[in-house]
């Protein structure tokens, strides 16, 4: 196999180190995830106020092929850009997988023929599972 035919080429990673099933805690927007205090009424400001529905309809709506997720967004961000607490992202985002190491092995494997790669994101908990099998050979 050529390094033009091999997905992961450009990565730190192979693929036996993104094989199976790994969950990632904590990740995702919920309804726990922090939002900013005006310290001057106590209170949640309008923008930074949202559900755990809204921020997973917003991540479906993005109009790309990749399958997008809600990520929290930095209460820094919320009060900067006066946006909502969420963001979305690909699912295998860095901040979601913890390196960029795993975004790329993810990423090559999501973009090959030569494997499956399947998520589950569960917005009451906060985590994410991403599972890559191989294909098997015909």
């Amino acid at each position: 196999m050529t390094s033009d035919d091999d997905p992961f080429h450009d990565c730190e990673l192979d693929p036996e180190a993104i094989l199976g099933t790994y969950t990632f805690e904590d990740v995702l927007f919920t309804d726990e995830t922090e939002t900013p205090v005006n310290v001057l009424t106590g209170e949640t400001p309008a923008h930074s106020q949202a559900t755990v529905e809204e921020a997973k309809e917003f991540a479906t709506n993005i109009d790309t092929d990749t399958p997008q997720i809600a990520l929290p967004a930095s209460v820094e961000t919320q009060i900067e850009t006066q946006s909502k607490p969420y963001t979305a992202a690909a699912f295998f985002h860095f901040k979601a997988t913890g390196s960029l190491q795993r975004h790329r092995a993810y990423h090559a494997a999501y973009d090959s023929d030569a494997y499956t790669v399947d998520f589950e994101a569960d917005y009451e908990s906060g985590d994410l599972a991403i599972t890559v099998e191989r294909v098997a050979d015909s």
